[in-house]
């Protein structure tokens, strides 16, 4: 086929977006001639939802240098900054602002227009990453919305609310922050903002409401961007991500199997085209490989995460504590919380507090957890506040307050099983079982060291398992509770405070009919035959 009816063929396809049509019929016509701007164009942007990241960007660095060659400067800046973005994703900061630098460059000078905006969005967004102040990036959301009003563009109104929903956040306006992103998206779901904008809005937020531990907000977000990547190539970036985002969500469930099975992949094909999210998921990877026990895995796939940018913490230095070298762990901890911001911090006091814990540095883990508690109480968020309470209930227990402790743990235990966060949760049955023990209420110890090991069973946590197993002896075993299984006993706990099926149901995350099932099997264990008596029973043996 000649060359032009090549270009022909290949423009109507991207008229009816056959990608792989486009891309093949240009990239043979430009075997034998040139091919023009809107070619080239149309050749960037089919690689670009083809997935092939790098070579779309090589084509659109050549369509820059031809729009800066024919003088189209706005036009040429627009690309320049399209680039930015594109460089900014694949982790090379350096290169993203050189591409920001040459637009700012070709719009110096000319009467304020669209791409002006873009400019003062990705400008603001790239430095609200770097900085602590929110300020700057909310006087340029209010900037942007002034110009989207004058200029009647609704990418720059999406733009500005997506500033100041980031910048609420920060402040500590988290609620007033999320309505401001909520909207962002209306233009977003009208299809009035370019996709390679509107993938990195669902990305960054999906990325806040995780660091903000907002479980809840990053299942809606994720399932709404794989919603949008519905029916796209696999190949297509935003599909990718939206998969390392769904994993990490089923780690957190407890789904190791499947995140440790599939996660490898979407991750190795992001590594050339969104860089921090295939290190994002090379650490959930590593993560799980060293819950379970698999230190070489786990090292391997840390390795994989600072390969692309993404430092590998805590996970690393939990790795270093369980290999008894504690010191080193908590010192590469603090090393980590010196060079991080705010909201990153967050993440690594809660496990730099424990270590404190385990070195008998209680002055330490207090500094660390009243930290966090100050996070906790500037974001509202219930994952942070979370964290904070598990971490002021572990520092009054080492202090031999274990009452006071009881509280927090409690708090801490209802939200993690309200995010259905498995291991989490196992991990605040061990400290609530050390403050029953401490309280003599031995029944209610084992049935939580009975939960949190059965968790720990389920996960394929090894060392926890192991742990567990060598230290608590006949602890875990069931002679003192009548025969009853760790899972029962949570039942038959909930039931004592006068929950219903259904409240037992949503709070362990079965269904009502297995709860009714749990019941009539406690019944039959212990002798009774009512929800009053089997709770007396419970009172008995300290078991509610």
């Amino acid at each position: 086929m000649a060359a032009q009816d090549l270009i022909t063929s290949a423009r109507a396809a991207y008229a009816r977006r056959d990608w792989p049509a486009v891309r093949n019929g240009l990239l043979a016509a430009r075997t034998t001639t040139g091919l023009e701007l809107q070619d080239l164009n149309a050749l960037a942007d089919a690689m670009w939802w083809l997935g092939n990241i790098p070579e779309s960007q090589s084509v659109a660095e050549e369509l820059y240098r031809g729009l800066t060659a024919g003088g189209d400067r706005p036009a040429a800046a627009m690309k320049a900054i399209v680039l930015s973005l594109q460089w900014g994703m694949r982790g090379d900061l350096v290169v993203a602002s050189g591409w920001l630098n040459r637009a700012r460059r070709l719009l110096q000078g000319l009467p304020e227009r669209t791409e002006h905006g873009y400019l003062l969005y990705l400008e603001s967004a790239m430095s609200l990453d770097l900085e602590e102040n929110p300020g700057p990036a909310q006087a340029a959301a209010d900037k942007l919305d002034s110009l989207a009003r004058r200029l009647a563009d609704p990418t720059l109104g999406c733009f500005a609310r997506v500033l100041a929903g980031l910048a609420g956040v920060r402040a500590g306006r988290t609620e007033d922050g999320f309505s401001d992103l909520d909207e962002a998206m209306l233009p977003v779901l009208a299809g009035d903002v370019a996709p390679v904008w509107s993938g990195d809005i669902y990305c960054t937020v999906i990325h806040l409401c995780h660091q903000l531990g907002d479980l809840a907000r990053m299942r809606a977000w994720t399932d709404a961007l794989e919603h949008w990547t519905a029916g796209q190539s696999a190949d297509f970036v935003y599909t990718g991500v939206a998969r390392v985002h769904e994993l990490q969500l089923v780690s957190a469930e407890g789904g190791w199997d499947a995140v440790e099975r599939e996660i490898g992949l979407p991750s190795d094909n992001l590594v050339d085209s969104h860089g921090w999210m295939a290190g994002a998921g090379y650490y959930e990877l590593g993560e799980i490989r060293r819950l379970r026990g698999n230190t070489a895995g786990a090292l391997a796939a840390y390795r994989r995460a600072r390969d692309v940018g993404v430092d590998p913490q805590p996970g690393e230095a939990l790795l270093r504590h369980a290999a008894g070298d504690t010191a080193l762990a908590l010192n590469q901890l603090r090393a980590a919380l010196g060079e991080s911001r705010l909201l990153d911090r967050a993440r690594l006091l809660l496990p730099a507090a424990e270590l404190a814990l385990d070195q008998s540095d209680l002055a330490l883990a207090e500094a660390l957890t009243a930290e966090l508690e100050r996070t906790a109480a500037r974001f509202t968020s219930a994952g942070i506040q979370a964290w904070a309470c598990q971490a002021r209930g572990a520092v009054l227990l080492s202090a031999g307050r274990a009452e006071d402790a009881l509280p927090f743990l409690d708090a801490a235990a209802r939200t993690y099983r309200g995010q259905r966060a498995r291991y989490r949760t196992a991990r605040i049955h061990e400290l609530l079982a050390g403050c029953r023990r401490a309280l003599d209420q031995a029944g209610a110890a084992d049935a939580d060291l009975a939960t949190a090991l059965a968790i720990y069973r389920q996960l394929g946590a090894g060392p926890d398992i192991a742990r567990l197993e060598r230290g608590a002896g006949g602890a875990t075993g069931t002679s003192d509770r009548g025969g009853l299984t760790a899972r029962e006993c949570e039942v038959l706990a909930l039931i004592s405070t006068g929950a219903s099926n259904r409240q037992v149901a949503e709070a362990l995350v079965i269904s009502e009919k297995t709860v009714g099932r749990h019941l009539a099997n406690i019944f039959g264990k212990i002798g009774v035959s009512s929800r009053t008596a089997a709770a007396g029973w419970a009172r008995e043996r300290g078991l509610t």
